[in-house]
């Protein structure tokens, strides 16, 4: 009787460590199907996005619970701009960030592998402009010829914009000084004349004018650039390949959300508050730009094209490089 009850407790003993086995050594947590009922390869995902209008339907698809229902626990991370957040993310510290085409164009010419697996924004007139402080005698595009302008970030979308507009007024982009600051501080810095003017987006645009009279100089998103792609979400190509389910999951419920924030203005507004620091009546005001629904890759290609024309890139590249399911 003892001896069949000792193997008995061998025999639980041995089952209880291989169930323990299975989930993963030294309390590390189970992966797949074996803690996930829906069998994603990944749960737990940390995304980076910057505090504008842009990241809105990442905040809707938390908020709304789609990210939860497709399985997915998102941390929504603060980053400053497309460019720091994608070395995080060639790094490894973020699953995914926002990041705006141009940072990712450059990314890519200069060998890393990315996809874009979510459209998130597309410029409209007046939803990224140049704004000079109050009284400056700035008047005209052409008066910025050895003059400072913040961007949140050089080369990138912000330079490319600023440049189109600079060409157009027969200045190159070599006549100015661009000086990098993050968004929430381009408002001190031209009221203090740290830098002569600004290249500004929502809510800044608005917050400028109404706390120190900026005024806008030139909207950018115009000619070349008029109804310009702007960010999207990007994982590294490793990710993709690796976490097919995890990034279907993430595309279903960024695509609810992202038909809400195209359809539904009122959507938008509800969760500015709660990333950029605005209140509601700003949000009620500011200008927005549009939510494309899909991913499109001649779309993406006008980025890559401009890019080369202004010397950006030195040899073209195929939007569909950047798209999941093409090679890098």
């Amino acid at each position: 009787m003892r001896f069949r009850l000792a193997s008995r407790a061998v025999i639980a003993g041995v089952a209880a460590a291989l169930a323990l086995s299975a989930c993963g050594g030294s309390g590390e947590p189970a992966k797949t199907a074996a803690a996930n009922a829906k069998g994603l390869e990944k749960t737990s995902i940390k995304i980076g996005a910057l505090p504008i209008p842009d990241s809105a339907s990442l905040y809707i698809a938390k908020k709304r619970g789609f990210f939860k229902d497709a399985g997915l626990d998102v941390t929504i991370e603060a980053v400053v701009g497309g460019a720091q957040a994608q070395q995080a993310l060639i790094g490894g510290t973020l699953d995914a960030t926002q990041t705006n085409y141009v940072s990712t164009f450059l990314a890519v010419s200069a060998g890393n592998k990315l996809k874009i697996i979510a459209d998130m924004y597309q410029a409209t007139p007046n939803s990224f402009n140049i704004m000079v402080p109050k009284g400056s005698s700035i008047t005209s595009p052409a008066g910025l010829k050895g003059k400072k302008i913040a961007v949140n970030s050089r080369k990138n979308i912000g330079t490319l914009a600023v440049t189109s507009v600079l060409r157009t007024h027969g200045l190159k982009e070599s006549d100015v000084s661009f000086v990098e600051f993050p968004f929430p501080e381009m408002k001190t810095q031209l009221e203090n004349g740290t830098v002569d003017a600004a290249w500004m987006t929502e809510p800044h645009l608005t917050a400028v004018q109404k706390t120190i009279g900026a005024q806008k100089l030139a909207d950018t998103m115009v000619d070349s650039t008029a109804d310009f792609p702007i960010a999207g979400v990007v994982v590294t190509e490793k990710f993709a390949t690796d976490n097919p389910k995890t990034v279907a999951a993430f595309q279903s419920a960024m695509g609810k959300a992202q038909q809400i924030a195209a359809s539904d203005r009122k959507a938008v507004e509800e969760v500015l508050p709660d990333y950029t620091k605005i209140d509601a009546a700003t949000a009620a005001v500011i200008t927005l730009g549009s939510f494309p629904t899909s991913l499109d890759e001649t779309r993406l290609q006008r980025v890559a094209d401009l890019m080369v024309e202004q010397g950006y890139l030195k040899e073209p590249i195929q939007a569909k490089v950047i798209l999941p399911g093409n090679p890098g």
